[in-house]
């Protein structure tokens, strides 16, 4: 994974005016966390795709792959559940906002760390 400047732009658009919003290097792109807490991200793939990571929960992973655009998220051969992938080519202004409030939906949940 490498970082993406305009990637991350855009999630960042996607989170303004939310407060508690940080961000963080990690996994070799940037994460934004809502207290503390992960939030998803943007990154390149090392074939130079570039896609939005969203943090769903578990409980809701079935829900968020039957979505538009939604790909299994696996790191180093393991399936990540409760994350996803978006691809961002096809990810819209309007997808992108409504894929944030589905995350946040859970990560407002979760206590402060």
């Amino acid at each position: 994974m490498a970082y993406d400047e305009d990637l991350s732009d855009r999630y960042r658009d996607a989170l303004e005016g939310l407060a508690g919003v940080s961000e963080k290097r990690m996994m070799g792109g940037l994460c934004f966390l809502l207290d503390g807490n992960m939030i998803g991200g943007a990154d390149r793939t090392r074939d130079g795709a570039g896609r939005f990571m969203f943090r769903v929960g578990k409980h809701r992973h079935a829900e968020a792959m039957a979505r538009t655009g939604a790909a299994i998220m696996e790191m180093g051969g393991r399936r990540m559940s409760g994350m996803i992938f978006v691809d961002a080519d096809t990810c819209s202004a309007d997808a992108l906002k409504d894929w944030m409030s589905f995350t946040l939906e859970f990560t407002a949940t979760l206590p402060p760390k």
